[in-house]
């Protein structure tokens, strides 16, 4: 069975340990790259990350972008949305439908 993560900082992801998520609360990049790799190995199929961490491990995310899973969610955090995750979903939808619906 397939589980749900979130990873970022405490204050951002804390309310999702209510909803049964799994929570990684992370302070800085590199344990983030750490952390990140492990739970993609272990069996989760969504994991959503703060928008702040997601800018700071572009390079990382890459990895996982044409993989089937996991599912890598951008998700505003306590400071407010950036706009990393709109821009990522009209970037799906465009591979997908082949042009921006979104808008």
């Amino acid at each position: 069975m397939y589980k749900i993560a979130a990873i970022g900082d405490r204050d951002s992801i804390y309310g999702f340990a209510s909803l049964g998520v799994g929570i990684f609360p992370v302070d800085d990049s590199q344990q983030a790259v750490k952390t990140l790799r492990r739970i993609s190995e272990s069996g989760y199929a969504v994991i959503f990350i703060t928008e702040a961490l997601a800018s700071q491990l572009q390079a990382e995310l890459e990895r996982y972008k044409d993989e089937p899973l996991p599912a890598i969610i951008p998700i505003p955090g306590v400071n407010g949305n950036t706009g990393i995750g709109m821009k990522q979903v009209s970037a799906f939808v465009e591979r997908a439908v082949g042009s921006d619906i979104v808008k």
